[in-house]
């Protein structure tokens, strides 16, 4: 299996001002190191707030003006520049994000999944693509002429999911899919990943549901306080843990 995914000692810090104009780095992440290789699924489970949610923007290249990062990023042995990363992004990788607020309320579904084109061959191309994709995830014809506010929670979600698969990803990096999802869409939505893998697409999902990600990764990094403690196998959270190395 190919490699898609190298962080190495990736840190994070933002610069903040405290009492007038003196400035403090405030470091989120530190020293993050995990990898992710074709057709596998890695976890990354923390609780809200650890940090798990800028691993992602700092992939997509996507980090606010005032953080620093430091360390390297690599796609398929390449390190990523800016620039790499915003050429990659939204084609051979895709953000499946954490909210359905990334939803344009002004545009009707299909036009938002199909974006910008060139022609109208292109556009026609992209349409059939986007149907076939979203039949795929039980989102008939009457979706694509939708807004937003009218799909339930979990269409929504089959959206966001199906969207991120329109340009053939290899590596989609999916940041918290499932909260506030009813036991079924979490199930459904559980199960869009375990088909990525099957079709040899790497996925990264980051998530604080260690049900989810038992159910589905092959391997689980616990994140704490900005750092990764462990990366085990699924299987060495058994029985009393005894494979783990934390508690």
């Amino acid at each position: 299996m190919e490699k898609l995914l190298d962080v190495e000692n990736v840190s994070i810090s933002f610069i903040q001002y405290v009492q007038g104009l003196n400035q403090r780095d405030l470091k989120v992440i530190t020293d993050l190191t995990l990898d992710v290789s074709e057709g596998e699924i890695l976890a990354i489970l923390g609780s809200s707030g650890s940090g798990k949610s800028l691993l992602a923007h700092a992939i997509f290249g996507i980090l606010p003006e005032n953080a620093n990062l430091n360390g390297k990023i690599k796609y398929k042995g390449k390190e990523l520049s800016q620039e790499d990363k915003e050429e990659l992004r939204g084609d051979e990788i895709a953000l499946i994000p954490q909210s359905v607020n990334f939803l344009d309320p002004l545009m009707k579904i299909s036009d938002q999944a199909i974006g910008k084109t060139e022609s109208k061959e292109e556009k026609k191309e992209k349409k059939a693509k986007q149907r076939e994709i979203f039949e795929r995830y039980n989102l008939g014809p009457e979706v694509d002429d939708m807004y937003p506010f009218q799909l339930s929670g979990g269409m929504a979600r089959r959206v966001l999911v199906s969207t991120a698969l329109l340009s053939s990803p290899q590596l989609v990096v999916a940041d918290e899919p499932t909260p506030g999802l009813d036991e079924k869409t979490v199930k459904e939505t559980l199960n869009h990943f375990k088909q990525m893998k099957e079709d040899g697409v790497g996925v990264l999902l980051i998530t604080h549901d260690i049900h989810a990600a038992l159910e589905i990764a092959d391997r689980i990094g616990i994140f704490y306080s900005g750092y990764v403690i462990e990366i085990a196998e699924n299987k060495d959270f058994s029985g009393n843990g005894e494979n783990l190395l934390h508690p």
